[in-house]
C-alpha cells in the first residue's frame, strides 16, 4: 500500500502567512502540520508517499522534508499546477500509485484517532473498493457527506445545501486502483473541478462495495487561523511533546505544569505555565507565558503576557501593555510598545492581516 498527501492548495484562508510558507508547514506545537500526517502514515506501515504539491510550494516542501529518509519514508513529489479538484490530484498520481492500493490524506487535516483498524479492515476485506473516514458534524453543509446503511455507503454529496446526512467525509480515504475507473467517467462540477465525491459516487452506482468508517474522536481541518490555534491547544493538551528543559532558567523564574524549553533558551524573571513549548535560542524576560502556547526558535519576549497562541520563528514582542491571547504570529514579526513621542501606532501589515486594538 502507498499513500498520497494532497498539499497543492494555496492556503488563501491563512493569508498573509501563506504568502511565504505553505499552510501544511505552519507549526503546531512547534512541528509543521504535515509532520503529524507523515507520522500517522508511518504508524500504519506505509513507507512510500507521493506528495501532491504546486509549483509555488514544492521547494518549501523539499527543504523541510527532503526525500523522506529522516521519517523512515520515501517521498516523491508530484506537481498539480492547477487546482482542478481532489479527483484530478489523484489522477496525476496514477503513475506513482500504479496498481497498488493507496491511502489518500488531505494534507491540512489533523486526525488524532488511531487509524490502524480503519486500514487493517480495508487490507483484509478484498471486496472493498473504497473505505472512507467519516465523522458526525454540526454543520454538514461545509463538507462532503455520506449516507450510510449498516457500514455501506449508499450515497455521497459534496457540500449539500440541504444536508442528507451529518456524516462528514473528513479527509482520509482508502482506495483500490478501481477509483481510476470512477475518475475517468466523471465530468467537472459546477466549480470546474473533478470531485472525488463524484468518483466515489460512480463506484456506488456501479455496485462496487464502498464502506464508511465512523470516528468520534477529535479531528480538524487546519485551514483557518482559529483552527490552527485550536489544534495547537489540543496537541499540547494531549501531551504530544517531551517534557524537558534544555535551556537556562534563573532563580526568579517559575515553571508550572508541562513545559518544553529548547536548547540555549533563557528564562529570566518569568513564569511559564504549561502546557507550553518553547524553541531554541529564545529569550523570555520579565514575562508571563500562559497555557497552550507554542513559541518557535529565536524568539524574544520581554515584559509581555501571552497565552493560547502560536509564535513562529524570529518573533519579537516588547513591553506590550495588554496580554496577547488566541493569536497566530508569523515569522520575523515585531510588535513593540513605542515609549517615545509622538505616541502614534505604526503598522506594516501584509494582505489579509488582522489587528484588534484594545481601548
Amino acid at each position: 500500500m502507498k499513500a498520497i498527501i494532497l498539499c497543492a492548495g494555496k492556503g488563501t484562508r491563512l493569508r498573509p502567512l501563506t504568502f511565504t510558507i505553505a499552510k501544511h508547514l505552519i507549526p503546531i506545537a512547534n512541528k509543521p502540520v504535515i509532520y503529524y500526517s507523515l507520522e500517522k502514515i508511518k504508524s500504519i506501515g506505509i513507507d512510500q508517499v507521493g506528495l501532491i504539491v504546486n509549483n509555488e510550494n514544492i521547494n518549501d516542501f523539499k527543504n523541510f522534508l527532503g526525500d523522506g529518509e529522516k521519517f523512515g519514508l520515501s517521498i516523491e513529489y508530484i506537481l498539480q499546477n492547477e487546482p482542478k479538484g481532489l479527483a484530478h490530484a489523484v489522477s496525476i498520481a496514477r503513475d506513482f500509485i500504479g496498481n497498488d492500493d493507496f491511502l489518500m490524506y488531505l494534507g491540512d487535516n489533523l486526525i488524532l484517532d488511531d487509524i490502524s483498524k480503519f486500514v487493517n479492515e480495508f487490507r483484509k476485506e478484498e471486496e472493498l473498493k473504497a473505505s472512507i473516514l467519516l465523522s458526525p458534524v454540526k454543520d454538514p453543509s461545509r463538507f462532503g457527506v455520506a449516507v450510510v446503511k449498516g457500514e455501506k455507503i449508499v450515497k455521497v454529496v459534496e457540500k449539500p445545501k440541504d444536508p442528507i446526512s451529518n456524516l462528514a467525509i473528513i479527509g482520509m480515504y482508502l482506495f483500490r486502483s478501481t477509483i481510476f475507473e470512477g475518475i475517468d467517467n466523471i465530468k467537472p462540477s459546477w466549480r470546474g473541478e473533478l470531485e472525488i465525491t463524484d468518483a466515489i459516487g460512480y463506484l456506488i452506482e456501479k455496485g462496487y462495495n464502498v464502506k464508511g468508517h465512523v470516528v468520534y474522536g477529535w479531528w480538524k481541518d487546519t485551514g483557518k487561523p482559529e483552527d490552527l490555534i485550536e489544534a495547537n491547544r489540543k496537541i499540547l493538551d494531549d501531551n504530544h511533546f517531551k517534557l524537558e528543559n534544555k535551556g537556562i532558567m534563573d532563580t526568579l523564574s517559575d515553571i508550572q505544569g508541562r513545559v518544553y524549553i529548547g536548547e540555549n533558551s533563557e528564562i529570566i524573571n518569568s513564569t511559564i505555565r504549561g502546557p507550553v513549548v518553547i524553541g531554541a535560542n529564545c529569550v523570555i524576560k520579565d514575562s508571563y507565558i500562559g497555557p497552550y502556547t507554542s513559541i518557535g526558535d529565536n524568539v524574544l519576549v520581554e515584559n509581555c503576557e501571552l497565552e493560547n497562541s502560536i509564535l513562529m520563528d524570529h518573533v519579537k514582542l516588547l513591553n506590550l501593555p495588554y496580554p496577547i491571547d488566541s493569536s497566530l504570529i508569523g515569522k520575523n514579526v515585531q510588535i513593540v510598545n513605542n515609549e517615545r513621542k509622538p505616541k502614534a501606532m505604526k503598522f506594516v501589515i501584509g494582505d489579509m492581516g488582522k489587528v484588534e486594538i484594545v481601548r
